[in-house]
């Protein structure tokens, strides 16, 4: 593994080759950073490769046995790392019995050897992100998961809280709604609808009065690299949480039809033609104090012409 270029800062992000994590790295470029990005063997790493030099990509070992604590100081190391952000994670709706484990492995067991691991070498500033799920139906901060992985979020959470007070650690945790914006290949709504204003077609959707606030995954950026800024400048042992909400709560159907009047065509929505899903989320969460110093800058009418523009 090559290390980081000189200047600037340095940054270990987990879930680099995820929708916010490259944007976030993008971000992290244009203000002089320089990144290792931990991904997993496997993952598509060619548009991270493309932003440069500055992007060291290292992929993470995997098998019984691999890719522990040990491993996990050995690449803070060499990178240099002055901040982690932990993007990564494993993102189930509704699981299965086969999947139990592996959405342990992935948002408790990998998060805890890497604060070990910064532990074991001095790093100290942790990012964290967090979900507007660990607060189904919930207008307080009070904890009710939506599903098995809103949970595992919650219990990182409260390892993080033990590194905090006990190893001195500085950490942040965001937590995010739902996001949207450019090079966005998960195949949510905002992609789905910008297809059928191109190319035509139905969808088959539920009756769409559940809300949504859904950033755009720029300002979701920005509120990353003010949360690392913030952190570096903390004292050891500070521990906060902050939302990043768009600013804007809007339903379903709302959302369609702002999407309608940007495109300038009615699209083929079949409402009511699938039902909700069990624990649908009806209420978007409202609690949370937000980021200071950070606000949302791209509204949404801005962020879809911006999408429907570029394609």
């Amino acid at each position: 593994m090559n290390a980081p270029g000189q200047g600037g800062r340095n940054a270990l992000v987990t879930g680099a080759t995820g929708f916010v994590g490259y944007h976030l790295c993008r971000l992290l470029l244009a203000e002089g950073w320089q990144i290792t990005a931990l991904v997993r063997p496997g993952s598509d790493t060619a548009d991270l490769r493309a932003l440069g030099p500055a992007v060291v990509v290292v992929p993470w070992p995997s098998g019984e046995g691999a890719g522990g604590v040990a491993e996990l100081a050995d690449i803070l190391r060499e990178a240099r790392a002055e901040v982690v952000f932990h993007l990564a994670s494993l993102f189930l709706s509704d699981h299965a019995a086969a999947q139990v484990d592996a959405l342990i492995d992935a948002n408790l067991r990998f998060g805890t050897n890497l604060l070990e691991a910064m532990s074991a070498v001095g790093v100290s500033a942790f990012v964290n992100t967090g979900t507007f799920w660990q607060h189904y139906d919930s207008a307080g901060d009070s904890f009710h998961p939506v599903n098995l992985y809103a949970a595992t979020k919650q219990a990182f959470e409260a390892i993080l809280a033990y590194y905090v007070d006990a190893k001195g650690l500085r950490a942040i945790t965001l937590k995010l709604s739902d996001t949207y914006g450019p090079h966005d290949n998960r195949g949510k709504l905002i992609s789905l609808l910008a297809k059928m204003a191109r190319e035509g077609g139905a969808l088959q959707m539920s009756p769409g009065e559940q809300q949504l606030d859904i950033a755009h995954v720029e300002d979701v950026a920005r509120a990353f690299l003010r949360a690392a800024e913030r952190c570096l400048g903390s004292a050891p042992g500070t521990s906060e949480s902050f939302a990043v909400p768009s600013g804007r709560v809007i339903s379903l159907k709302g959302l369609v039809g702002v999407f309608e009047a940007i495109a300038g065509k009615p699209l083929a929505i079949e409402w009511g033609a699938r039902p909700y899903r069990p624990r649908e989320v009806m209420r978007v969460w409202r609690g949370g104090e937000a980021l200071p110093g950070w606000a949302p800058a791209i509204t949404l009418e801005e962020g879809l012409a911006r999408l429907l523009r570029e394609g």
